[in-house]
């Protein structure tokens, strides 16, 4: 992606750095500003579940916006089907042909697996590890279970991408549970895609209005709550989402209501309220219906805050977004591992200033690590992988949105 590590089309499939200028032919245009999105997305959700296994810092108790992180992942959903059919829209826009599937296909195996599995093989040899040192300790071995979370199966599961589907049992990674029903999501977008691509004015209003009705009653099922990662609710929390997203770019293409969103005042009105409805812990099908409002003035602003949230910077935490989304669980599995062996520590006992300082650590080495695994894991392994695959140069190839 971004940066002198990455090519052209790399960035084309980012989004960032500059709006570019719609093509007739080679890579879509740059959308601008989804990057650092996604990066600021990611971020909030390490906030969210670092402070929640520090209990001392008591976040609700000046603002309902951390404990509402897990509702990042939902922004992660409509962004990916918002960036994905403005990247394939020309491949798949006609018809689907087999080549066309597999190599889309084998364009996101290529995206993702690198580094999921390299995190995954991470957990795994950390829980040999551990159980190696209590054996040469203690002359005890527990095995790695066959069943149950962070078991043999749940490895197998991870392998071929189902651990979202049974997360509670199959999880190692327990965030990777996003990209396993994203990936369900782009098994389907090729034969969705022509469809809702062809559909008229009338019939995507009528979609629209079924995936509302679709996420109302997924929280009447759960009381309001999003934050489901496992099983029917999650599948019914992701793909609404993902076809949310898809829908909302056949609406940026048209045109609707351009010009009032590219203005600075859209942008910030959309900002303060959904920074409103987060601090005053608003229900969860409140606050998800701005997140298509918040991608299309982002993507349609043509103001001051354009550049602003387009600095080097923000490009950069959104680049390596996916590494920060899944190895600072790893971060935080070894901190708590450690920590359950040190005898009178408790994350949950620690008093505030000890608790705001290892947060602080822990996010600081989990953007160390991000950086260098986006640099090392993700890109080589992505180029890597898509040689051994013989994957075809399509327009483009989009990053996921999973923090991811």
């Amino acid at each position: 992606m971004g940066g002198r590590v990455a090519s052209e089309r790399d960035r084309a499939e980012a989004g960032h750095g500059g709006r570019g200028r719609q093509r007739s032919s080679g890579p879509p245009e740059q959308l601008a500003s989804l990057t650092p999105l996604r990066g600021i997305a990611a971020v909030w959700v390490v906030i969210f579940h670092f402070c929640w296994y520090f209990p001392a810092v008591h976040p609700e108790r000046y603002t309902g916006a951390v404990y509402k992180g897990y509702l990042a992942v939902d922004l992660f959903f409509v962004l990916s089907g918002f960036v994905i059919t403005h990247v394939y829209k020309g491949g798949f826009a006609q018809r689907v042909t087999g080549r066309r599937y597999r190599d889309f296909l084998k364009a996101r195996v290529a995206r993702i697996y690198p580094l999921h599995i390299t995190v995954l093989l991470l957990f795994v040899a950390t829980a040999t590890a551990e159980r190696a040192a209590s054996y040469a300790l203690g002359g005890s071995f527990e095995p790695i279970p066959l069943l149950g979370e962070r078991s043999l199966g749940g490895f197998i599961a991870n392998l071929v991408m189902l651990q979202g589907l049974w997360a509670r049992e199959l999880s190692w990674n327990d965030p990777a549970w996003s990209i396993s029903l994203e990936f369900l999501a782009y098994l389907l977008f090729p034969l969705l895609f022509s469809v809702l691509w062809r559909a008229g004015a009338a019939a995507k209003a009528g979609l629209g209005g079924l995936l509302l009705v679709a996420l109302g009653w997924l929280a009447y099922r759960t009381g309001g709550y999003f934050n489901q990662w496992n099983g029917t609710y999650a599948i019914l929390r992701c793909l609404p989402e993902f076809l949310a997203g898809m829908l909302l770019y056949s609406g940026y293409q048209s045109g609707i209501f351009a010009s009032m969103l590219s203005t600075d005042a859209a942008f910030g009105a959309v900002v303060l309220l959904l920074a409103a409805m987060l601090h005053l812990g608003a229900p969860d099908l409140a606050i998800i219906p701005l997140f298509p409002l918040l991608i299309l003035a982002a993507v349609r602003n043509t103001g001051r805050f354009s550049p602003l949230l387009n600095l080097p910077p923000l490009v950069r935490l959104g680049d390596i977004s996916y590494s920060l989304y899944l190895l600072h669980w790893f971060v935080l599995f070894v901190t708590t591992e450690i920590a359950r062996r040190l005898p009178g520590l408790d994350f949950a006992n620690l008093p505030l200033a000890p608790s705001l300082a290892l947060i602080t650590a822990l996010i600081a080495i989990s953007l160390v690590l991000a950086t260098l695994s986006f640099r090392f894991i993700e890109v080589t392994g992505r180029r890597w992988l898509r040689q051994r695959l013989d994957v075809g140069r399509p327009a483009a190839v989009v990053a996921v949105a999973s923090p991811r």
